[in-house]
């Protein structure tokens, strides 16, 4: 998972932007399309790691279906994955299929404040 800080004067978002309530600790928002094999697997991996950390949450968006916000959060490509801390202030970012490992450090940046 690539490391980008985007702490400083970051938007927030919240129930309301992704359609879900956010992690008590963090939140793992996923952006997919319906044919992309990539989305299924990192479904599966989010979700995994979603359960094993007490406060995250995994949270999946239809890229198609939400084009204002990923217009806004610039998203190019499926599946694209934002990090974000409890306040929903974004952490990290990556595009492509995360590895578990990775997506397990970025979520150490997010509930470690």
């Amino acid at each position: 998972m690539q490391e980008r800080d985007d702490r400083g004067g970051a938007a927030r978002l919240g129930a309301a932007e992704i359609g879900a309530a956010l992690g008590e600790r963090a939140t793992l928002l996923q952006f997919s399309s319906a044919f992309c094999q990539p989305c299924r697997a990192t479904r599966r991996t989010l979700a995994e790691v979603a359960g094993m950390v007490e406060g995250v949450a995994h949270v999946e968006i239809d890229a198609e279906d939400h084009l204002a916000l990923v217009r806004e959060l610039e998203v190019q490509r499926t599946p694209t994955v934002l990090v974000l801390d409890a306040e929903g202030a974004i952490v990290r970012r990556a595009a492509g299929q995360p590895r578990k490992a990775d997506v397990i450090a970025a979520l150490g940046a997010a509930v470690r404040d």
